[in-house]
């Protein structure tokens, strides 16, 4: 399932072969193999704001997550069972992820900044029979727990109270020896809930086999990962598609340590403190991360910084943003593409002389990918269309749960649509231009959000910004954005006159925003993508009041 030793991205695509194991187990992969090998060797390591970081074994993985597994199984949870997990970064969170896998029961990772009506609508429509939280998520999942009928257990990392299990207590009462169930590729492991941009969230599901299917895209964004003292962090949410399956368990299979971090608000200073203090060498930072670090101004003279390769995907990376990472960080970034449904497929890698500003990359070795039409049909050479996926694909979902309907609608013959917008140049790279339904209409001219959010991040006084579409007479709909400032910058009409002008000469007459919106903050899910739908929401009320 590695990328063969070759030094040319040509090479490396024309000689990679999937090798997916007849029988397949997560938990197996990313734990027990390697305790057998190398007990002693640490997998995990935890950042703490007092300086006293915390560490472990794969031994001491294997003991606590074959404890718990033997746990679940004695309240009843077996093969197939969803088990919901509400937890921060942390050692709990890895074990209770390694046994669910162990058990052939399927995990259901839920963001903590989920409010009760989220994980009211998630826990039904999985089902899930057991959740695992901590007391934050306790006080989250209370008002609505007697709606939950399919709830039988809740756990708690934080110690058991009435109708609440502890989780040292259940980890201490049972034995740390577990019989991994002999699962194969296709048996489901993991249930994901698309983000929720567009609409409804979906579950999707995936099999065993979505793990090796992500290691070479892994290989390929982090440059020969795994090499001597590689360490890898992330800020994204184990609980989503990037945070689980693009930082921790690739590299926990790979035998990287991977370093956790306590819930919080995304802070410059702190993030910069966590890599240069854990000696983080590897990271994946989505791009609204990546653009708030720029914040800090010179961080390698404030931080002792270690870094070897840094990720970004979630949201178009933008050529301001790679520009700034090299500059300031002396890296460049390697930006990647995928959705919950089919991940991590389309890459960047500077190693092997994958990398252009503005554009995302070029599939990664073992994925075929195209921009097509809405027929599949694959579009001439610098045309628009859907970025698309061919099946099979290790990475691609087993469908979405209890919904053959959605499963269907998202294909096309055998080309799984992603809704994202692209095209691809006569290089071969492919350029994101956003999702379908974000796409503004304007005179007749059909224009990306993505395009124009990079440039306004290029002015000195925007921290960040997102750009929608807002109804209007004469012109079907006009570019509005909304601006979130760097601190120290006042609003005002001379700021937008400058801000609006800045995008005039550096792009073109026609995509400048003609509305500019101040605002302390922007809508985001807990990947950090940008809820444009909401924006949308809002710029059509607007426009609609304007009539009255």
């Amino acid at each position: 399932m590695q990328l063969p030793p070759r030094d040319t991205y040509e090479a490396l695509y024309r000689d990679f072969r999937w090798q997916i194991p007849a029988k397949f187990n997560i938990g197996r992969a990313v734990c027990d193999d390697w305790a057998e090998r190398e007990p002693d060797r640490i997998c995990l390591e935890h950042f703490s704001p007092d300086g006293r970081h915390l560490s472990q074994t794969y031994g001491e993985l294997r003991d606590r997550s074959a404890a718990f597994a033997n746990a679940l199984t004695a309240l009843g949870i077996g093969r197939g069972d969803r088990v919901a997990l509400l937890l921060p970064q942390g050692f709990e969170t890895v074990a209770a992820h390694v046994a669910i896998y162990k058990m052939g029961a399927i995990a259901l990772p839920l963001a903590l900044l989920f409010g009760a009506e989220a994980l009211e609508y998630r826990l039904k429509v999985a089902g899930a029979s057991v959740i695992v939280a901590n007391r934050f998520g306790l006080d989250r999942l209370r008002p609505i727990r007697d709606r939950l009928p399919e709830l039988a257990h809740v756990i708690s990392i934080d110690g058991g109270e009435e109708g609440v299990a502890g989780f040292a207590d259940l980890v201490a009462a049972h034995p740390p020896l577990f019989d991994v169930a002999d699962t194969g590729p296709d048996d489901p492991a993991l249930m994901i809930f698309t983000s929720g941009t567009t609409g409804p969230p979906k579950g999707a599901l995936h099999g065993h086999r979505v793990l090796p299917g992500h290691i070479p895209g892994m290989q390929f964004a982090h440059e020969g990962f795994p090499q001597a003292d590689d360490k890898l962090w992330t800020p994204s949410d184990w609980a989503w598609a990037g945070g689980l399956l693009n930082a921790l368990l690739p590299s926990l299979l790979l035998g990287v340590p991977v370093v956790s971090s306590p819930a919080q608000k995304f802070d410059a200073h702190t993030a910069f403190r966590i890599m240069a203090e854990m000696g983080v060498r590897n990271a994946f930072i989505p791009p609204t991360a990546l653009r708030l670090l720029k914040s800090v101004d010179n961080p390698r003279a404030l931080y002792d910084l270690k870094l070897r390769t840094i990720g970004s995907a979630g949201e178009a990376l933008g050529r301001e943003t790679y520009e700034w990472a090299r500059s300031a960080l002396g890296i460049t970034v390697n930006e990647f593409f995928g959705q919950t449904e089919c991940n991590f497929v389309l890459s960047s890698s500077a190693a092997f002389g994958v990398s252009r500003g503005g554009a995302t990359g070029k599939p990664v070795p073992g994925h075929r990918m195209a921009v097509v039409d809405a027929e599949g049909r694959e579009v001439p050479m610098g045309e628009s269309g859907q970025i698309a996926i061919q099946r099979p694909d290790p990475v691609m979902f087993l469908g979405y749960w209890r919904d053959e309907t959605a499963t269907e609608g998202k294909f096309v013959g055998d080309w799984m649509l992603t809704g994202d917008l692209g095209r691809q140049d006569a290089d071969g790279y492919i350029h994101f231009i956003g999702r379908d339904d974000d796409v503004i209409t304007s005179s007749g001219y059909r224009i990306g959000p993505s395009e124009i959010e990079d440039c306004l991040g290029g002015h000195p006084a925007v921290q960040l910004a997102a750009v929608v579409g807002k109804p209007d007479a004469v012109r079907t709909e006009i570019v509005k954005a909304y601006v979130v400032l760097v601190p120290g910058h006042a609003p005002g009409e001379a700021l937008a006159i400058d801000i609006r002008d800045w995008v005039k000469t550096r792009l073109s007459m026609h995509e400048y925003p003609r509305e500019i919106e101040f605002v302390d903050e922007l809508p985001l899910t807990t990947s950090g993508k940008v809820i444009r739908r909401l924006l949308r929401e809002r710029a059509v009320a607007e426009a609609a009041s304007s009539k009255d």
